[in-house]
């Protein structure tokens, strides 16, 4: 049978990007229809993060979790998805 276990670099970088994702939700007030694409962006952005800091190490880590550069690289990816979203086509009223 095959291994179907996660790793807790999945849970961690799920638990960081829903995090800054929420935190983004709560300095802006709402994210609209874009939510999930926003938490979509942090989670991924995490992963990459943690990436990152395995290669080239990070301040502050949690077990061989890189939180430093999880939270900015999730933060990367939630100004991408607001940037993205700002400049592509409105919505006519």
């Amino acid at each position: 049978m095959p291994d179907l276990s996660v790793g807790p670099a999945v849970v961690l970088a799920l638990i960081v990007g829903a995090f800054h994702a929420c935190l983004y939700v709560v300095i802006r007030g709402s994210a609209g229809a874009r939510l999930p694409f926003v938490l979509v962006a942090a989670v991924l952005g995490a992963l990459a993060g943690n990436a990152i800091a395995a290669r080239t190490g990070d301040p502050v880590r949690l077990g061989d979790f890189g939180l430093v550069w999880a939270s900015v690289v999730a933060w990367v990816g939630i100004v991408l998805i607001a940037v993205a979203s700002t400049l592509g086509p409105s919505r006519g009223t």
